[in-house]
């Protein structure tokens, strides 16, 4: 199913739907659940600023009302998300104040790591619901969820190490595949279709592509049952069990060696090379089977 998520019909005129202050997601609240869609699906969804900027204020939107007990994080057109907006990342003023180490680091603790964590934090219970293409940081966007309900057509990966890099920011893998599978998944830049990426323990359901946003709806109704407290307090009490098993320290870690990888003598005569190659030579590193 191709085009907008939306609501029924039947449901529309009871649907709050907040425009003008977003250009690249939207947001909206039916009853006890506000949902969240990325918005940009002519580039697959790719994380520019001003989306994570929007994403951001949304989350602000959710945490102050009250009436909000369940946040959905959705996606517009045929793919979740591709990962980071390359083109945005390679050139203009963002590419300048990344070309040092330094300025680097300052970004993508920013950006991706602090905004990450603060979607695994969210005081209330989250859902993804994935469809299509869910690439390197769209997966570890999606991970950050309490839920993820996927399509059947929902395909999870990360080549990122094919490009000389150490994954994304968090290495959500292992955590979600188990250290084995995790392995598999990143060094041989395998894909994992959504029935797999459920026996693996990545997603929660596999519902057909045009049930989505019916599937994640009726999942969200039953999460909004529970008492906000009562929902804040185990969802925070069950993060805190990741993290004593290592799960943030885990992070942190693989955060700085994304950044030391990022920044070897390989990495950097590559990038070089995908500055005048353009796009199509990030894509020919990430789909090239040889």
């Amino acid at each position: 199913m191709n085009g907008h998520w939306a609501f029924p019909a039947s449901r529309r005129a009871r649907f709050a739907l907040v425009t003008g202050h977003f250009t690249t997601i939207r947001y909206g609240v039916d009853g006890a659940v506000a949902t969240v869609t990325l918005a940009r699906p002519d580039a697959a969804n790719a994380q520019s600023t001003q989306l994570l900027d929007e994403l951001d204020r949304a989350l602000d939107l959710a945490l102050a009302d009250d009436a909000v007990r369940v946040l959905v994080l959705a996606a517009d057109g045929d793919h979740f998300s591709a990962g980071h907006d390359l083109k945005e990342l390679w050139t203009g003023d963002l590419a300048e104040a990344r070309s040092t180490a330094e300025g680097k680091l300052r970004h993508e603790q920013e950006m991706y790591f602090d905004r990450c964590l603060r979607l695994r934090d969210f005081r209330k219970p989250t859902i993804a619901a994935v469809q299509g293409r869910c690439v390197a940081a769209g997966m570890m966007l999606a991970a950050m969820c309490d839920l993820i309900v996927a399509a059947d057509d929902a395909e999870f990966s990360n080549p990122v190490l094919r490009m000389t890099g150490a994954g994304v920011e968090l290495l959500v893998e292992p955590w979600e595949l188990g250290a084995r599978k995790a392995k598999e998944f990143l060094l041989c830049a395998t894909t994992l279709d959504a029935t797999e990426a459920a026996r693996l323990g990545l997603v929660n359901r596999v519902v057909a592509r045009t049930e989505l946003a019916d599937a994640t709806r009726a999942m969200a109704a039953q999460v909004a049952k529970v008492p906000p407290i009562t929902a804040e307090m185990v969802k925070d009490s069950i993060n805190r069990t990741l993290d004593r098993q290592g799960q943030l320290d885990s992070w942190r870690y693989h955060f700085m060696v994304h950044q030391f990888v990022s920044n070897t003598d390989t990495a950097l005569r590559a990038a070089e090379s995908r500055a005048s190659g353009g796009m199509s030579a990030a894509r020919s590193e990430q789909t090239d089977d040889e």
